[in-house]
């Protein structure tokens, strides 16, 4: 299993590295749009593990709604003098106010399942807060450039997927070495409160590198900006986990070998991205 998560790892690191970094915002965002729809599938068999119709219908309807988003705001209009579309900026809020609702709905499992476990329509909306403010952060930052560093949104989402990978590196060994207490046994009997607090510890070799790098940001704001994202990611995380545990489902998918599916590599960015998303345009713009 390491193994394979390692080979995963090597041709995937390189791919993504590739789309942030050299493709343009406008072939980004369609070329996002396929890598959504594997997500769609994945989160129709949390909705109903047995109901093929039920997947692919989700995923039509996601799919139709990321398409008429990238033709109802083209690239070139989705910032103007510094301000985000407003379509996007509701979007993004939306999604934070999600992550806030589901980290309740965390907390509270399993009786909180009572009430949208059995709901098709419910786990569907869940569905669409936890994936398309995702899509549109992913753009929304990648669109941002610089004149001074053409890659500047390409950074961005970089530093944030550095955060969501700090967290998880420092969750797991910290989790492995020192974790007693378990976080959520409920929703993940693995994850612990010492690997949580690992994690974030983790998070601040990020911030040493943004300070090194680009010494005039502000220390405490950029310390409170990254353990907020690393909080999400875990959210995130939890989140899929609780999802899949009500589905009585193991892996989201098998699309990525040792790593399972699109949703099982990206959930700590779909609560990540858009919360860094909201901070960064409220208090950095």
């Amino acid at each position: 299993m390491l193994r394979q998560r390692i080979i995963t790892a090597l041709w995937l690191i390189p791919i993504v590295l590739g789309a942030i970094f050299l493709l343009s915002a406008n072939v980004f965002a369609w070329v996002l749009v396929p890598v959504f729809l594997i997500a769609a599938k994945e989160w129709g068999s949390f909705i109903d593990p047995s109901c093929n119709v039920t997947q692919w219908s989700f995923t039509a309807t996601l799919g139709l709604l990321l398409i008429a988003l990238n033709l109802a705001v083209p690239i070139d209009v989705l910032w103007f003098k510094g301000q985000l579309h407003p379509m996007y900026l509701a979007i993004i809020t939306i999604g934070v106010f999600w992550w806030i609702v589901s980290s309740v709905l965390v907390f509270s499992f399993p009786k909180s399942a009572k009430i949208w476990k059995d709901s098709p329509m419910l786990k569907s909306m869940f569905g669409q807060l936890t994936l398309i403010p995702c899509f549109a952060s992913l753009i929304a930052l990648k669109s941002l450039s610089s004149n001074v560093h053409p890659y500047y949104g390409g950074v961005l989402v970089f530093l944030v997927m550095l955060v969501v990978w700090a967290t998880d590196t420092g969750a797991y060994f910290a989790g492995r070495k020192l974790g007693k207490h378990k976080l959520m046994p409920s929703v993940s009997p693995a994850k612990t409160l010492e690997g949580l607090v690992g994690g974030l510890i983790t998070t601040m070799v990020v911030v040493a590198g943004i300070m090194y790098v680009a010494p005039e940001q502000e220390l405490g704001l950029l310390i409170v900006v990254t353990l907020v994202t690393a909080l999400a990611s875990a959210f995130g995380d939890l989140s899929e986990s609780m999802f899949k545990r009500a589905a009585n489902i193991k892996d989201s998918g098998s699309i990525l070998p040792g790593h399972g599916g699109v949703l099982d590599r990206i959930d700590s960015l779909t609560a990540a991205l858009p919360v860094f998303t909201f901070i960064y345009i409220t208090l950095w713009m």
